[in-house]
């Protein structure tokens, strides 16, 4: 599956956002702690998204802002239909959810909640997930293929505010630098 990821060009998907393609030269790159990204494809049409979200729902906004789950989803959602992907066929794979901080809540356990109740409401089979734990990840997804691969990391820059804020307890020898493929 690696070779999959060679010849790609990445694309970063930062918090609030979402990213949707049909060329197998591209390839999606995210960072999570707490936060949830949700990999959609149809692989047989070739189309897939990633999005990256903080929580799982607000009043403020009235929900219509990619940062909070129900948005997040139903704009990826709606960006790999209308790239032509079939609805039935769409596939979802889900990474992050961490408990980043004994000090904090646990708002990876809630936005992993939220994001496979949603799955589940609207009908869409989630074939793998890598949700939970206390480590950082690197989550990179090919979108035509439905391919990805998870990197546990200790320390990230590039993590949000909300991770960074939170005491990272040190990972396991097992944890840092595995690349584990869904």
């Amino acid at each position: 599956m690696s070779s999959v990821f060679a010849n790609t060009s990445s694309v970063t998907v930062l918090q609030g956002e979402y990213r949707v393609s049909n060329s197998p030269s591209v390839m999606f790159t995210t960072v999570l702690g707490s936060c949830i990204s949700a990999c959609l494809y149809d692989a047989e049409s070739g189309i897939g998204g990633m999005n990256h979200f903080l929580l799982p729902s607000t009043n403020a906004d009235n929900g219509k802002n990619a940062r909070y789950g129900v948005h997040a989803m139903e704009l990826l959602i709606n960006g790999v239909l209308k790239k032509g992907a079939i609805r039935s066929r769409l596939r979802a794979k889900v990474f992050g959810g961490a408990k980043m901080s004994v000090n904090l809540s646990d708002i990876g356990l809630s936005n992993a909640d939220f994001v496979q109740r949603f799955l589940r409401d609207e009908g869409i089979s989630c074939v793998s997930s890598s949700i939970g734990g206390t480590s950082a990840r690197r989550v990179r997804f090919h979108p035509v293929t439905g391919n990805a691969q998870q990197t546990r990391v200790a320390n990230d820059r590039r993590l949000g505010e909300q991770e960074r804020a939170a005491a990272k307890p040190a990972p396991t020898k097992e944890d840092v630098g595995a690349v584990m493929l869904f």
